[in-house]
């Protein structure tokens, strides 16, 4: 038998999924995967009915429905405050998965280096490593997550096609302010780099921070390719429906990628999500304040605990500290947590290019019975500080 690709044998399956299987199997609580339990707008339940019932069954156009292209230049109008074509300045991807995807496979080039910081979602490297590409990580220096100016300059002067930046951040939570956003700016356009954004936790921001769109700053409409979904935004992860939002030039490369690599997102799932792209500015408000909400009651647990955490600035993870735990990784620490805690957290070295095994992801996208449930658990935690065998 011939042997499978070297690119395919560079990188493992996602932890992050492995942990809801493992979550599943000992009936525990999944803190583990980022997604709520809660139902989406009844509207858009609705929406998604009516849509069926209307024969919205065949293929909508490649690079998404005129409708929501309409409906997403609008929400986009508003909130970045730039001028969106729905004609030419959008592609609807299949989820923002595969949004980065196309950006990435747009602008990079075999051999080409991408920057970006770290800890990071673990699909980046994969998506680096199917492009071709070399990922070149600039670290955002825990408990605060902040970067070196100095190390993030060296990486741009390395050579960088383009920097991935996801912001609010998964899994640290940051929100990067508009000073760090300036800093990124000016060396994308020392060094002629592309910028792509993952943004899909733009409206889950807390304590009074304002989302920056990267696009929005001077000069950078040019050289960013912005990707999100609404999966976080209207509680649909299941739905995969994403976007990526580029010049036209950009765009009409992107849209041939998308095209070869999905062809499209489901059409009736597009017709539907219209009804949420137009809900007023008062349910983003709500949103922000139901997930600080979730937010709090999680960290009341983990205060309880008496281990170290990072407070989130914005999206819905924690990434709380267990090496007091005294586990010889944090992988053990995970299924153990899982095992005999009853949560399922994510074992923090999957975020890392560097050995790191302090951390586990804690997800609060949870409805508030189910973060007591989890955090009453989680206070046995304040009894295991040597392992399982203390």
């Amino acid at each position: 038998m011939p042997s499978t690709s070297r690119r395919s044998a560079c990188f493992t399956e996602s932890i992050i999924r492995e942990m809801s299987r493992v979550a599943a199997q000992h009936d525990a609580i999944n803190l583990s995967q980022g997604f709520p339990d809660g139902d989406p707008p009844a509207a858009l339940v609705q929406a998604a009915k009516d849509a069926m019932d209307a024969g919205r069954h065949q293929y909508a156009v490649t690079w998404g429905s005129p409708e929501i292209r309409e409906a997403l230049a609008a929400k986009l109008r508003r909130f970045t405050g730039l001028p969106v074509d729905p004609l030419t300045d959008l592609v609807v991807t299949c989820g923002a998965t595969e949004a980065m995807m196309v950006a990435m496979m747009t602008v990079c080039d075999p051999g080409d280096r991408v920057g970006l910081f770290s800890p990071f979602y673990e699909n980046y490297n994969a998506d680096a490593i199917l492009t071709g590409a070399t990922p070149v990580h600039v670290k955002l220096h825990p408990p605060t997550y902040r970067f070196d100016p100095a190390e993030l300059r060296a990486a741009f002067a390395s050579g960088l096609k383009a920097f991935i930046l996801c912001n609010p951040s998964n899994p640290c939570g940051r929100v990067f302010t508009r000073e760090e956003l300036l800093q990124i700016a000016a060396l994308a356009e020392e060094f002629d780099a592309f910028v792509i954004t993952d943004e899909v936790y733009e409206h889950i921001v807390f304590d009074g921070r304002e989302h920056i769109y990267f696009a929005s700053l001077p000069g950078m409409a040019a050289r960013t390719i912005s990707c999100s979904s609404l999966s976080k935004t209207f509680a649909i992860t299941g739905w995969r429906l994403g976007y990526v939002h580029a010049p036209a030039a950009i765009i009409a490369q992107a849209r041939k990628v998308h095209d070869f690599l999905t062809v499209g997102a489901a059409a009736p799932l597009q017709h539907a999500v219209v009804t949420a792209l137009n809900f007023t500015p008062d349910y983003y408000a709500g949103l922000a304040a139901e997930y600080a909400e979730q937010r709090d009651i999680l960290c009341g647990y983990l205060d309880r605990t008496g281990l170290a955490y990072t407070r989130p600035e914005g999206a819905y993870f924690v990434m709380l500290d267990v090496s007091p735990l005294g586990f010889a990784s944090d992988v053990e620490c995970a299924h153990w947590m899982t095992r005999e805690i009853g949560v399922a957290p994510v074992p923090g070295s999957s975020f890392f290019p560097y050995p790191e095994h302090r951390y586990v992801r804690l997800n609060f996208a949870k409805k508030p019975a189910t973060l007591h449930a989890a955090g009453e658990r989680l206070l046995r935690l304040r009894d295991a500080r040597r392992g399982p065998a203390a």
